[in-house]
């Protein structure tokens, strides 16, 4: 009773020996898809079942695990490259944060001297200054354009007063002829009278 179940026993695993060697001798065809996917599922379409299980040529299984292997170390070089790339990527950004916050220092201390300007020891802004400056230049303007009108207003009067002036003496000049005229004619009718007085005495 023992032989025969030693037997079947011994019959069936030369069977799936023989099976599992016959795929591994027929397994000459090749997978068009080189992914890992397509290399499962090409896996899957050519393992054969036996109740139940499905046996898989070990050569695709170990095929399939070096591709694995093959993609992991690939994936994981990348992502190192990619870590360190980052990692290159955040100095270079930190350092050119740091250059632009020096020049934005630099250009705000050039922005305060060039808006500063200095008088008499005193700092002023920009601003500030030039309203001075205008303030100062809009207050003398009109000083000088007073002074202008108050002179023009005395150079009128003074060419009234000189006027007047040159009138009278003009006047008096002429009373000055017509008063020296008449005292000559008062003195030549005096004259005159004297002559005529002392001819009246003489006689």
């Amino acid at each position: 009773m023992q032989k025969p179940k030693h037997l079947l026993l011994f019959f069936m695993a030369m069977l799936m020996f023989s099976t599992t060697f016959a795929q591994v001798v027929r397994d000459t065809s090749k997978n068009a898809d080189p992914s890992l996917n397509g290399q499962y599922n090409f896996m899957l379409s050519k393992s054969k079942n036996f109740n139940g299980a499905r046996l898989i040529n070990p050569s695709r299984l170990s095929s399939l695990w070096k591709s694995v292997n093959d993609t992991l170390k690939k994936e994981r070089k990348q992502l190192q490259e990619a870590r360190q790339q980052i990692k290159s990527q955040n100095e270079n950004i930190a350092g050119l944060k740091t250059e632009v916050s020096g020049k934005e220092s630099s250009l705000a201390s050039s922005n305060a001297m060039v808006n500063e300007i200095k008088f008499l020891g005193i700092s002023f802004n920009k601003g500030t200054y030039n309203t001075i400056v205008w303030t100062i230049i809009i207050v003398l303007a009109a000083v000088l354009a007073f002074i202008v009108f108050q002179s023009g207003k005395y150079r009128r009067e003074a060419i009234y007063r000189t006027q007047l002036y040159q009138e009278v003496a003009d006047e008096f000049q002429t009373h000055k002829v017509k008063a020296k005229d008449k005292e000559m004619k008062l003195a030549r009718e005096l004259q005159d009278e004297r002559n005529k007085w002392d001819d009246g005495r003489g006689r």
